[in-house]
């Protein structure tokens, strides 16, 4: 199943739960929420990761050649 349909089972799911007119609009609700996250999930790790990665690039050319203080 793709995450688009995964997304529309349960935001149908949810919306059946309240009782009020049927699943129709929590399911186009839930599938348009699967593909932003689709989109955007993989944008917040990269940076996350990337972040990281220059953060500990800085840490380990402080260590290598210190902090630049004093000379």
């Amino acid at each position: 199943m793709s995450a688009t349909t995964i997304g529309a089972l349960i935001g149908g799911g949810i919306d059946a739960m309240s009782g009020d007119d049927g699943a129709a609009d929590g399911a186009i609700i839930g599938a348009i929420t699967a593909n932003v996250l689709k989109v955007v999930l993989p944008l917040a790790v990269t940076y996350a990761v990337g972040w990281a990665v220059l953060r500990g690039a800085a840490e380990l050319k402080n260590k290598a050649f210190g902090n630049g203080e004093g000379a």
